[in-house]
């Protein structure tokens, strides 16, 4: 009984082991790679978003100068 333990435990350890590592790191590999493309994808959107801010803020600024001409005078 304890040989075929022994066995066992060699078998995984040469044969299972190090395609399970090698597997591993190589997902690790590949998800650091497409974290990066998230980033990207966050920066667009961060990018879209201020532009959508600034064009906000332009519009603003137009209605107050319609309705208080003097605003920018003001602090």
């Amino acid at each position: 009984m304890a040989a075929m333990v022994e066995v066992v435990l060699i078998l995984f350890l040469v044969v299972v082991a190090p395609i399970w590592l090698v597997l591993h790191y190589r997902s690790r590999r590949g998800t650091a790679a497409t974290g990066d493309l998230a980033g990207d994808g966050e920066v667009e959107n961060l990018w879209q978003t201020a532009r959508g801010m600034e064009e906000r803020i332009r519009t603003l600024e137009r209605i107050l100068d319609a309705d208080a001409p003097s605003w920018r005078g003001r602090r």
